[in-house]
């Protein structure tokens, strides 16, 4: 019985040595240690042993089972970190390789050229006033002086929702509103930037949308000269220091005297180039003393009030300061222009 149980041990032991998962260490255990495995078998037989060799059959049988349950938790140790490993190994992040970058937007060109715009004008203490894209026929042409026979509408075709109701063709129709809103008490120092409407030709220097900014400033004693300062700041500041206007005469409903605002070319310095046509000029705005009947019609006396107004367009300035070919390229979303402004 002795050597019985010597064989048993050697066999569970090198069974526990080859044994290659848990499931096979399970079954091992099962075999040799199990209610009915080869051990307890040995054990009911130990009734034919005399008295004196019971107790030592009975210790060696502990011993055999204790040895190989000590072997199979070893194993099982083993095996378990191997399984770990090669879970680990499975799901193994290469920390070394290199992330996938991030792309940053930036801003807009055109939302860029309005915040500069804004940052300025905030400087020279103006401020910002909105006002519906959807206009009513009275503000957006009958309060800047346009009655509905007036020819110069002609030159704002328009989109019309009814006879009376139409998008806005110019951001003027904030300027009325405010002025409204003062009932004839200055002073009134805004800015309207936004997007107009006009049914016009889609190509390089026109569109159906486009976005504009008009500036108004009523109180007592405003004079052309003072139009001219706040012009030239802004063009020195926006354009640069060395840039320089000047003012041609001109004509708009809603302004009287009106002039159109140049600016010196910054390529050739205003000795005469490609750009400019040999001028050395550029036209970048409309703008003149605000006419009395429209101080009239928005609650100011014009002989207590004057004013001037001026209004630009956004791509324009965008375009000549980033001397850009074509008002398009602002609304195609492409990003290989859009990413040209990283920083602007």
């Amino acid at each position: 019985m002795r050597d019985q149980l010597e064989a048993l041990k050697n066999a569970a032991l090198t069974k526990v040595a080859q044994a290659e998962d848990e499931q096979q260490l399970q079954e091992i255990r099962v075999a040799y240690l199990g209610k009915k495995g080869p051990i307890t078998e040995v054990l009911r037989g130990m009734g034919q042993l005399s008295p004196e060799e019971r107790p030592k059959i009975g210790a060696l049988a502990n011993e055999v089972r204790d040895q190989i349950r000590i072997a199979m938790e070893e194993k099982g140790s083993i095996l378990k970190e191997r399984a770990v490993a090669k879970q680990l190994a499975s799901e193994t992040i290469d920390v070394t390789l290199p992330g996938r970058p991030v792309s940053q937007g930036t801003a807009h060109p055109l939302s860029a050229v309005i915040d500069e715009l804004e940052t300025i004008f905030l400087g020279l203490g103006f401020s910002i006033e909105e006002g519906p894209e959807i206009e009513s026929d009275y503000y957006n042409f009958e309060a800047m002086n346009l009655p509905k026979d007036h020819p110069a509408r002609d030159m704002q075709d328009s989109f019309y929702f009814t006879d009376e109701l139409l998008l806005r063709t110019q951001t003027s129709p904030v300027q009325a509103r405010v002025m409204e809103k003062h009932a004839g008490r200055g002073p009134v120092k805004i800015i309207c930037p936004g997007k107009v409407f006009r049914r016009d030709d889609d190509d390089a220097t026109h569109s159906h949308q486009f976005m504009q900014m008009e500036g108004l400033y009523v109180d007592h004693h405003v004079s052309m000269s003072d139009l001219k300062g706040v012009l030239s700041l802004f063009v020195k500041q926006f354009f640069g220091a060395e840039r320089s206007i000047r003012l041609r005469p001109s004509f708009f409903p809603f302004t009287e005297p009106s002039v159109e605002v140049d600016v010196s070319c910054g390529i050739c310095s205003g000795q005469g180039c490609r750009v400019c046509k040999q001028s050395g000029w550029i036209e970048v705005l409309g703008a003149g003393m605000v006419h009395p009947r429209v101080l009239e019609m928005s609650g100011f006396d014009p002989n207590v009030y004057s004013g001037f107004a001026f209004g630009m367009g956004i791509e324009r300035l965008a375009m000549l300061k980033y001397d850009i070919d074509d008002i398009r390229h602002f609304y195609t979303n492409d990003v290989r222009f859009l990413r040209q402004f990283k920083g602007v």
